[in-house]
């Protein structure tokens, strides 16, 4: 059994209420829960969340919300890990065995079915690992800078000299969602590890939303990857 996890507490400090702000006509989280359900790979798609309004949103769009999720996994420092863990748990204790569990971001609204598919197939081969979409950074980190005090400030790896080409190609997390075996989940503390497996997504495709101006930037990507 493949069960879809998507975690949407219901506070959030930089976008007022991000998980079921209105993105291009309809609450962010339809998205996902919508490509959840395109991909025909879950027997189930659950919303763990605190929010009572929220999980109205979440069944309206067709997922299962069959418990509040505790108000001391629902802070801004809660971990993605152990929000999944409390989920699987609550699943086991009724009796609910899932073989393998995607965490899916409730802000993920660029993400594709077949990209749930394709890392799937990777998770198959490697059973006891996450698998993690990741796309390649466009500038390159180790030329990248603070600001303090209107003055820069050098990163330890900084080498503003070097030919880009001549730099290692960096990758960040695409932000869209995990996949995992319920053993994994379980076993693991840390979802990007130096044994998690990737899959490699285009840039076009990915937009982690942050603030205000990623969302409109994630909208504008949205309207092209429909043309």
């Amino acid at each position: 059994m493949k069960i879809a996890i998507i975690p949407a507490r219901g506070g959030s400090k930089r976008i007022k209420n991000k998980n079921i702000k209105n993105f291009l006509g309809k609450p962010i989280i339809s998205y996902s829960i919508s490509t959840a359900k395109k991909s025909k790979l879950f027997e189930k798609i659950i919303v763990s969340s605190d929010s009572k309004k929220i999980i109205k949103i979440a069944k309206k769009y067709g997922a299962e919300a069959p418990f509040v999720r505790p108000k001391n996994l629902a802070r801004s420092n809660s971990s993605t890990i152990d929000v999944i863990k409390h989920s699987i748990r609550w699943l086991l204790k009724n009796k609910i065995e899932p073989s393998y569990i995607c965490c899916i971001y409730p802000t993920a609204p660029l993400m594709e079915k077949n990209d749930l598919k394709n890392s799937f197939k990777i998770l198959k081969k490697k059973k006891n690992e996450f698998v993690v979409p990741v796309s390649q950074y466009s500038y390159p980190v180790q030329k990248s800078f603070y600001i303090k005090n209107n003055k820069i400030k050098t990163i330890k790896s900084f080498n503003y000299s070097a030919l880009s080409q001549n730099l290692n190609v960096t990758f960040h997390d695409a932000g869209q969602f995990y996949w995992g075996s319920t053993r994994t989940w379980l076993k693991k503390k840390i979802i990007l590890n130096k044994n998690s497996y990737v899959l490699k997504l285009p840039q076009l495709k990915v937009k982690d939303i942050d603030n205000i101006n990623d969302w409109k930037i994630a909208e504008k990507l949205f309207i092209l990857k429909k043309k």
